[in-house]
């Protein structure tokens, strides 16, 4: 299970690789959408360099393979096997595959022993993702606003005010569902006016209550704010020992402070406090 702030950086910056691991739990080093087609041979040298960096990883600013996943081409592309002929020489051990839109293409990939987020970030994808969550070489699903915009034909996914359109709304949570059904983690999509922090922390938040564990980010100055959203607050965290401690006392449904509570109701306190 990766932390709740995942950060991509371009495969083709491995000057900025380790910048990236130090300021969030996680880094998505991208092959795909971030890297010019042009530059897709020195960013697969550069990855293939930063494990060989890594290999004696000795604690803080090394690139630790545990928290490090690549992003790789979609399947049916030349970069696709390119991209993972150069993972398999490396030690790292988790990819997200770009634009997943089907169970199958992860049998080779799990054969293989690599543990796939599966991007879904197309119409095909976003419907298949209940089959492809359920694979077993799949760990997590993640979905994408502006790639399914496209794949709709769509001009953007968000309204001017920044709320998302009904498509994006309706594959967001399809997604989300998909990943819990599976018993798997669902990473949210990236937020990505930079600026906006007060947008971002009100979606991350968001994301946090609707039972999403992470969510993926374009900036290092997202950081502490996707953290902030995911971690409960002294508030919340007061009221889960509080109600907790009255369960010990009371079988069943009882009231507290004015609410019912129920096992349900536990079951969240329970996951405020990692218990």
């Amino acid at each position: 299970m990766f932390g709740p702030s995942i950060l991509f950086c371009p495969a083709d910056r491995s000057d900025r690789y380790q910048k990236a691991l130090a300021a969030a739990d996680s880094v998505i080093i991208d092959l795909e959408d971030a890297v010019a087609p042009a530059d897709k041979v020195a960013a697969r040298e550069q990855l293939i360099a930063s494990s060989a960096a890594a290999g004696a990883y000795a604690g803080p600013g090394a690139l630790d393979p545990a928290r490090v996943i690549v992003r790789v081409n979609p399947v049916g592309t030349d970069d696709h096997d390119l991209d993972i002929a150069a993972v398999l020489s490396t030690q790292y051990r988790t990819i997200m595959l770009a634009k997943a839109e089907a169970a199958s293409q992860f049998d080779a990939l799990g054969d293989a022993g690599l543990s796939v987020i599966a991007l879904c970030e197309t119409v095909v994808g976003v419907e298949r993702s209940p089959e492809i969550a359920a694979h077993p070489a799949v760990i997590g699903t993640m979905w994408g606003a502006e790639d399914l915009a496209a794949s709709l034909g769509g001009r953007s996914s968000r309204h001017d005010d920044g709320r998302y359109r009904d498509f994006a709304r309706y594959a967001r949570s399809r997604v989300l569902f998909a990943a819990k059904a599976a018993g798997k983690m669902a990473i949210d999509s990236v937020y990505v006016n930079i600026p906006d922090l007060d947008g971002l922390r009100a979606e991350a938040a968001d994301a946090a209550a609707s039972g999403f564990n992470a969510t993926a980010s374009i900036h290092p100055s997202q950081m502490v704010v996707i953290r902030e959203a995911y971690a409960p607050s002294a508030a919340e965290r007061d009221w889960a020992e509080r109600v907790l401690d009255e369960a010990t006392r009371q079988p069943g449904v009882f009231r507290f402070e004015g609410k019912m509570v129920d096992e349900p109701v536990l079951r969240q306190a329970r996951t405020m406090l990692g218990r």
